[in-house]
């Protein structure tokens, strides 16, 4: 198939996870014999079309400084009243999503005589581009949805939400991360017969514990002043509200009494940074808490990941845990918010003989301090757990397997 991907994140330009999320089903695609162009923001001085990984990337120029001044002409009103970063953000999508719809029409399919099969459109911000691509070229779309303006901010844009409306009225599929956000989608309103489930991926290679040396595991943990001889807790996330890191410091007290020797490692940047700072000052907590404000690179994340003796992501909304895939495929036990929207509770088997970890109340600092110390107590279990929980990613959450299936899904509108 010839594929068109709305995507606004991909290499070099990540912000979260879609982009890492679309650079690797895209390059699956190509594996097995699809033709693929991307359509993505452009940064610094990142090529406006060139070729990556096999996959064609299109970046237009979008000029943001001065976008503000056109916002009254086109914009909603709503959005008029943002701060200038979020008007200029908003204006940048919306220009970024117009050159792109009319690049592909005009220049790909009408100059250069390209042919489209389908088109994806990924999340709103995305959404613009996929409506009038699919319009313009009566073409398919698929709209991918990852998460929803209502569940990343509790309430949020309405001009987000109608865009993420409209984009589901016009295609032809719904395929989100998990059936919590199916069910989730279908609470919303959306079409349930359009909407299909597929999970996100990773690189199981690069994810993997026989590629960090106990030595350099070690190493890690003495950087971050952890003795041979004390528990290394993990979280690794943005640092907000809804990702739990602030739950997960009120749980370190209950957690002490029963396992002193253990410390908590705080991985991420984020609006709570000031916040969680004066939280272990006034819990007493600074030689057990390690705050590290930094987003870490890869290569280092994976070091951390095989580090720990236990991670934590106690998260209050989360349609899919990219850091728990990432954890879990080297090989650690989980413990894992599951209230509400959690993908993760269908990521992690949380009893019987193929356990990866357990669920846990995100809002309770007392439940998370109840199972991460049943963990730190009981090295067998850990290691049991660890084990199970590889093995269940390389069955069910491989790019490979990912991109079957989402091919699948495609080829049911595809005539």
């Amino acid at each position: 198939m010839e594929i068109v991907f709305f995507t606004y994140e991909y290499p070099p330009y990540l912000v979260g996870g879609l982009g890492t999320y679309a650079e690797y089903i895209t390059r699956e695609f190509v594996k097995m014999g699809h033709d693929v162009t991307v359509f993505a923001m452009h940064t610094k001085d990142a090529p406006t079309r060139d070729i990556y990984s096999g996959v064609e990337v299109h970046r237009p120029i979008v000029d943001n400084m001065h976008i503000s001044l056109l916002l009254p002409m086109f914009i909603p009103e709503e959005v008029q009243r943002w701060n200038e970063n979020g008007k200029r953000f908003f204006g940048s999508v919306f220009l970024y999503n117009i050159l792109s719809a009319s690049k592909l029409i005009n220049d790909l399919i009408r100059t250069e005589k390209r042919k489209v099969d389908i088109i994806a459109a990924h999340d709103w911000l995305g959404s613009i581009g996929g409506i009038l691509a699919s319009k313009g070229l009566n073409k398919p779309l698929i709209f991918h949805v990852h998460s929803t303006e209502q569940g990343r901010t509790g309430n949020g844009s309405e001009t987000i939400k109608r865009l993420e409306r409209l984009a589901a009225s016009y295609a032809d599929r719904i395929i989100t991360v998990s059936y919590a956000m199916r069910d989730h989608l279908v609470s919303l309103g959306y079409d349930e017969k359009k909407i299909r489930v597929v999970y996100n991926g990773i690189d199981v290679e690069k994810y993997s514990p026989e590629n960090v040396p106990q030595e350099e595991a070690l190493a890690i943990r003495r950087s971050l002043g952890i003795a041979d001889d004390e528990y290394m807790v993990l979280f690794i996330g943005r640092l907000t509200w809804v990702k739990g890191a602030d739950t997960l410091i009120l749980a370190m007290p209950e957690i002490l009494s029963k396992v002193p020797k253990t410390k908590l490692v705080i991985v991420g940047v984020g609006e709570q940074e000031e916040l969680l700072k004066e939280e272990v000052t006034r819990l007493n907590l600074q030689d057990r808490v390690i705050l590290k404000y930094e987003f870490l690179p890869e290569d280092l994340r994976i070091k951390y990941y095989a580090a720990a003796d236990v991670c934590v992501f106690p998260s209050k909304y989360e349609p899919f845990g990219i850091v728990c895939t990432e954890a879990m495929s080297m090989g650690k036990p989980v413990v894992v918010g599951a209230r509400g929207v959690s993908g993760m509770r269908e990521q992690v088997i949380p009893s019987g003989p193929y356990q990866t970890g357990f669920h846990i109340n995100p809002y309770d600092p007392s439940d998370i301090a109840k199972f991460v110390t049943i963990l730190l107590e009981d090295e067998k279990l850990r290691r049991r757990c660890g084990e199970n929980a590889r093995r269940r990613v390389l069955e069910m959450f491989t790019w490979k397997k990912v991109a079957e299936n989402t091919i699948r899904i495609y080829k049911e509108v595809v005539s």
